[in-house]
């Protein structure tokens, strides 16, 4: 009464404000870590499912990219056949295990990174909750594939290895690892590391940039928030058969320089590297090699990859909003 001023008995003073304040902070603390716990989830699923499909070609596109023997459908389907008769069927999934090593880790970092870069984006470009502008929603993938890339490629250096060799020669993982440190030394796991991220950046962001346009595309014009999952099927192929189709060369380029160790060649620089293949293989034969067997398998691995992913996340908020989980 002194002041003139009379307290509601309801009123809370400032220090009783903040628990209400610490316990909001980490009620969406909490919610950060849900998410990003879901994206890895669903991101590693999605690499793994996505891999394993087309693990066969995959293996078989390594395997003309770092020899001088010109490919072609025929030659690629009897390299496939010939494996197939000499070691077994589940031989033309030899490498997958390095593979899933590798790309479950990395597919987890990209879509989970992916999402984060997105949203600081998202709040920098005040379109939060909404489809970035083209140039951000580019930088968001490369940002995304450049952090998987550089925090896996050693796996993705002994995956390489395992493809290109007999069994007789690496018995798992771990051999790989030991015998490429104590033979040639722990800087040939990062072998190849600079082309690598030179072609991850126009292959990360242009696969999700296409990828997101076409959904927002399909939004647009459909008035549907979300496509079916054959629609992102064909958006995840279209956004793979243009990121594979830009970045191919340096994915030559470095598949060359992670197994020169057990290829019997010699290569220094990335430019020293495309010099030498034109000139012993000639351009499109020599830097193109197996693209056309990348145009089946790249579209197939992302778009499941892609649509895979999206599923998940979607399957997990449902499970969330019924109960089934309960954190």
């Amino acid at each position: 009464m002194g002041n003139g001023v009379q307290e509601s008995p309801g009123a809370l003073t400032q220090g009783e404000l903040r628990p209400v304040a610490s316990s909001t902070g980490q009620a969406e603390g909490s919610k950060m870590g849900r998410n990003v716990l879901n994206t890895l989830l669903s991101g590693a699923l999605a690499g793994a499912v996505a891999k394993t499909a087309v693990a066969p070609l995959d293996r078989t596109k390594i395997i003309f990219q770092v020899s001088s023997n010109r490919f072609s459908a025929k030659a690629a389907y009897r390299l496939i056949y010939r494996t197939y008769l000499s070691d077994g069927f589940l031989s033309l999934w030899r490498g997958n295990s390095a593979t899933m090593v590798r790309v479950i880790p990395y597919a987890g970092i990209q879509f989970c990174s992916h999402e984060q870069y997105k949203r600081l984006l998202g709040g920098y470009c005040g379109s939060q909750g909404k489809a970035l502008p083209p140039v951000p929603r580019f930088l968001a993938g490369s940002l995304a594939g450049t952090t998987a890339a550089m925090l896996t490629y050693p796996l993705d250096m002994v995956r390489a290895r395992m493809a290109v060799t007999p069994k007789e020669m690496y018995s798992n993982i771990l051999h790989v690892f030991v015998r490429i440190s104590r033979e040639e030394g722990l800087q040939t796991l990062y072998r190849g590391f600079t082309p690598t991220i030179l072609g991850v950046i126009p292959y990360a962001g242009i696969s999700f940039f296409t990828y997101e346009t076409l959904k927002k595309v399909h939004a647009d014009h459909t008035g549907r928030p979300h496509p079916n999952p054959a629609e992102r099927l064909a958006f995840g192929a279209c956004a793979g058969l243009l990121g594979q189709s830009a970045s191919y060369p340096l994915d030559v380029v470095r598949r060359r320089m992670q197994t020169a160790g057990v290829t019997g060649h010699t290569y220094g620089s990335i430019a020293s590297t495309m010099r030498l293949i034109v000139r012993e293989e000639g351009l499109v034969l020599g830097l193109y090699k197996g693209l056309s067997m990348n145009w089946v398998k790249g579209p197939i691995a992302v778009g499941i990859s892609f649509t895979t992913f999206d599923l998940t996340q979607i399957l997990w908020r449902q499970l969330q909003q019924r109960g089934f989980i309960q954190w």
